[in-house]
């Protein structure tokens, strides 16, 4: 069997669009998580030191 030149290609090409979008999801992801860690340091400074303690 001989080789085919088609079989090095890659199975999907990405898209300017595809690109685009897992960039933006990728940015919203970020954003997203800097948004929850903000609002976990808000929540330990208006609970004061009780949440802080675990024993």
């Amino acid at each position: 069997m001989a080789k085919s030149s088609n079989t090095q290609k890659p199975v999907k090409t990405v898209t300017a669009r595809e690109a685009r979008l897992k960039a933006a999801l990728k940015a919203n992801l970020a954003r997203r998580k800097a948004q929850a860690r903000a609002r976990v340091v808000k929540d330990e400074k208006t609970t004061g030191d009780d949440a802080g303690s675990g024993t």
